[in-house]
């Protein structure tokens, strides 16, 4: 399933959402300008290697310098093709918008990052041994669809489910379509828990970015905005009687 867009409408203009969006297609076009090796050294540099900060000895001997923290936020900016790009920005199109405007510019970013860093640590946790470098925003996305789910349930996702080369558009709650997403990543992540070569996809940072987002966005949402019940047919917000 493939969301095309939602209903809910914006009241400011998403600065915030923009910049960041900007930011990973800078990154990326630099990317393109890399050799192959350049490309998996940036990766390994600037991606999250786990065993990088949970072994360090390890680190020393492969010849890793010492980032610090750097890495749990220059990760998510970079991304391995352009169906990994597209992929998750288009996800951050339809639904941060709504997110930075309950939010405000300032809390939006701060939301975002830390998501982000939740994300990554849920997947470095799972799997502290792993040398592979994870890259890409997914995890903060996760934590954007996450608080979408909480403030606007009953919004409505238009959606394309392709059937082979047919296309069938439906308009389904937002609720159900994030909380679909949400499920198709805990079975993923198991499935491939026990599946031997499969893909290596962070689905624990999926998971772990969408629950961050559902548990903080009630201390960054702003008191005084409506959000809590936006109804798709008033086309407006309203205020519950105990908001």
């Amino acid at each position: 399933m493939i969301p095309i867009r939602d209903n809910v409408p914006c009241l400011t203009t998403p600065y915030v959402l923009r910049g960041i969006m900007i930011a990973n297609i800078i990154v990326f076009a630099f990317q393109q300008m890399l050799t192959p090796q350049g490309r998996l050294t940036l990766f390994h540099l600037l991606g999250v290697v786990p065993a990088r900060f949970f072994h360090p000895e390890w680190a020393v001997a492969a010849g890793y310098p010492d980032a610090g923290v750097l890495p749990l936020f220059t990760y998510m900016f970079l991304h391995s093709g352009w169906l990994h790009i597209i992929l998750n920005l288009w996800m951050l199109w339809i639904f941060a918008d709504n997110i930075e405007d309950a939010m405000g510019h300032g809390r939006f970013l701060i939301f975002y990052l830390v998501c982000g860093i939740i994300a990554i640590a849920v997947q470095m946790i799972i799997n502290p041994s792993a040398s592979a470098p994870v890259i890409g925003a997914s995890g903060a996305v996760a934590g954007i669809m996450g608080a979408y789910m909480l403030l606007y349930p009953h919004g409505q996702v238009l959606t394309l489910f392709p059937v082979i080369i047919i296309p069938f558009f439906f308009k389904i709650p937002a609720s159900l379509f994030l909380g679909l997403w949400f499920l198709i990543q805990v079975f993923s992540g198991v499935s491939s828990h026990f599946a031997e070569g499969t893909q290596k996809v962070a689905w624990a940072a999926h998971v772990g970015g969408f629950i961050a987002g559902m548990i903080l966005i009630r201390f960054f949402v702003k008191k005084d905005r409506c959000v809590y019940c936006y109804v798709p047919e008033k086309k407006d917000y309203e205020l519950p009687e105990d908001f």
